[in-house]
This record gives structure tokens, C-alpha cells and sequence, in this order.
């Protein structure tokens, strides 16, 4: 059993690395290891994980914290979480400290402007493997509409959430 653990903490001290632009870019990562590989979670438990956890105030990292819980318990969530916060709040404070002190620097502003495609594709991932996975018809458009409403409109996010919530309790999606 420890090396299942220690297995556990490994991998999500390497998504702790991976995770540019906040955890749930490497969810589809998560969900290969604890659905397909470690089989800790079935697919309706690893989308449930996340639904439950962005539905609830707070910070978006509880997902992993709901993961880890379902997964194994309490020394689960703790495994995962500390495995997922560790390395990366290190690091962020470490380069953010060395970044702000070069902020003039074009080496820089280019990593940064460098940066945001790369989040963008990896929240697409996810974004697609949560779609895919969901039963039903027509999530993928739903989710497509959705974002380019999103993007070339005004309606603000918080107002899609509340109709896809209203949708979902009526049974249409």
C-alpha cells in the first residue's frame, strides 16, 4: 500500500509542474492516472469530483481535494492536495519574486505573452474531455456555443452558468 501512496503523491507532484494555468489544465493527466491507470475512479466519479468542487465556493483546486477523498479517504485528499500545492506554490513564489524584480525585461514579456496560448490549449483539453465523457447528445456543441458566446458577446459568464443550472434541473442537458 505505501507504494500506491507514494505512487499517488509522485503524480501529483508532477501535475503540480504541469499545471500552467491553474490545476484543472492537466485534468485530462488526472484522469489518465486515476480512471485509466490507477482505476482509484470511475468517469462518473472524476466528472462528479470536479462538478462538485467548481459548484462550491472556494478555491478551483478543491477538485483535487474531492478526487482525493473519493479515491482514498482523508489520506487521499491529503496526499493529493499536498502533492498538487507543494511544488508549484514553491515555485510560483520563487519566480514571481524573480520576475516582478525583471519585469522590464523582454525575455520576460515574452514568456509571459508566450504563455497564454499554451493555457488556452490546455483548458480546451480539458474542456473537451469533460464534454466527450458526458452522457447525453449535443454536449459538445452546448460547450462550443457556450465559449463563443462567451467570447463575442457581453453576457456576462455568471449568466450562462445560471441557464446551463436551470437547463440541467429541467433534465434538458
Amino acid at each position: 500500500m505505501a507504494v500506491d501512496w507514494l505512487a499517488l503523491f509522485g503524480h501529483f507532484l508532477v501535475f503540480s509542474l504541469l499545471s500552467i494555468g491553474g490545476a484543472i489544465t492537466v485534468a485530462p493527466e488526472m484522469h489518465r492516472v486515476l480512471v485509466d491507470q490507477m482505476g482509484l475512479l470511475t468517469d462518473a466519479q472524476f466528472n462528479a469530483s470536479i462538478a462538485i468542487a467548481q459548484a462550491s465556493p472556494g478555491p478551483n483546486i478543491l477538485f483535487v481535494a474531492v478526487m482525493g477523498f473519493q479515491a482514498a479517504g482523508m489520506a487521499g485528499m491529503a496526499v493529493t492536495l499536498t502533492g498538487i500545492m507543494l511544488p508549484s506554490t514553491t515555485l510560483a513564489l520563487m519566480v514571481s519574486r524573480w520576475g516582478h524584480a525583471r519585469r522590464e525585461w523582454l525575455a520576460v514579456r515574452a514568456f509571459k505573452a508566450g504563455m497564454a496560448p499554451l493555457v488556452i490549449g490546455l483548458l480546451v483539453a480539458t474542456a473537451w474531455l469533460l464534454t466527450v465523457q458526458t452522457p447525453g447528445k449535443g454536449h459538445v456543441l452546448l460547450t462550443v456555443a457556450s465559449a463563443l458566446i462567451v467570447w463575442r458577446t457581453r453576457l456576462h459568464l455568471l449568466a450562462l452558468i445560471a441557464i446551463g443550472g436551470v437547463l440541467g434541473a429541467l433534465g434538458w442537458v
